[in-house]
């Protein structure tokens, strides 16, 4: 138990506030205050906010230990309250309790031993009870905290659903875009290669299926220098010195304009070819 636990006994008779002094006098940890009055007693309470435990009789003159322990109650709430009395009153009980709001009413004369021992588990119900108040404070502090992050992380879902939804707008945009240019591509009556940097054919629309077929996926993942003729791949090969090379070639007993291009974008590097039968050329 923690030194210097202030008590504040009153009592109108100076032979019992020796006797508080006598029992006390082996307690260490116990700082003993004396008042005569109700009176006295609040003026020492004014002056000393910490004093822990009040004992009061139950009868004085001028203010009575009811009337003085309900002002307590009132005022410094946080104390133990504890009547003592020579009358075997029930109604004086009851009155105590209710106004007062005691912790214990004991009669007089009093067993040295029980009174001590009786202060000794109120401190430490009342120890208990600070400890479970500051528990319990600390707990709503975290809780608060706790809703406080919660609302920081709805704020953060609903941003990030906000920004999945724009992403996923556009990429289902871009997809909408990326079908329709194949459709257009697969309907046009000439035939588009897509080659990457490694000379890798990695796009054609079907004609170009159809010029070059090899297999179920036709040129596709097929070496270029494979695929093509060998005037097809001088004219690509002419794209390491030109951005664009052009021919016109017999193929298939058809005679098409060619064109090669040199893609520059950083992330698109390659070349496409396009390939026009003679029918939709005017002899380029």
């Amino acid at each position: 138990m923690p030194k210097d636990i202030k008590i504040l006994c009153v009592d109108d008779e100076r032979n019992v506030l020796k006797a508080f002094r006598r029992l006390f006098m082996d307690e260490e940890s116990f700082e003993i205050l004396l008042a005569e009055s109700g009176k006295e007693g609040l003026e020492i309470l004014k002056s000393n906010n910490d004093i822990r435990l009040v004992i009061s009789d139950y009868r004085m003159p001028e203010m009575t230990g009811v009337e003085f322990l309900r002002q307590v109650n009132e005022k410094w709430p946080e104390t133990i309250r504890i009547v003592l009395s020579g009358y075997a009153d029930t109604v004086a009980v009851v009155e105590a309790v209710n106004l007062g709001q005691i912790y214990k009413f004991i009669p007089k004369p009093w067993d040295d031993e029980e009174l001590l021992s009786t202060i000794k588990v109120a401190l430490q119900h009342q120890e208990l009870r600070w400890e479970n108040n500051h528990l319990n404070n600390e707990l709503k502090k975290k809780n608060l905290e706790l809703e406080e992050m919660n609302i920081e992380l709805k704020k953060m879902n609903g941003n990030l659903e906000h920004l999945v939804a724009k992403r996923t707008e556009a990429l289902e945009l871009r997809n909408h875009v990326l079908q329709l240019s194949r459709g257009i591509l697969n309907i046009l009556p000439v035939a588009v290669y897509g080659i990457d940097a490694e000379q890798m054919i990695v796009h054609c629309n079907e004609y170009a299926l159809e010029l070059f077929p090899c297999g179920k996926l036709g040129p596709l993942g097929h070496d270029r220098q494979v695929v093509f003729s060998a005037d097809i791949n001088l004219l690509l090969d002419g794209l390491e010195k030109a951005k664009v090379s052009k021919m016109v070639l017999n193929m298939n007993n058809q005679k098409f304009y060619c064109e090669a291009r040199r893609l520059h974008e950083r992330l698109s590097q390659g070349s496409v070819l396009v390939l026009i039968p003679e029918l939709h050329f005017n002899g380029q």
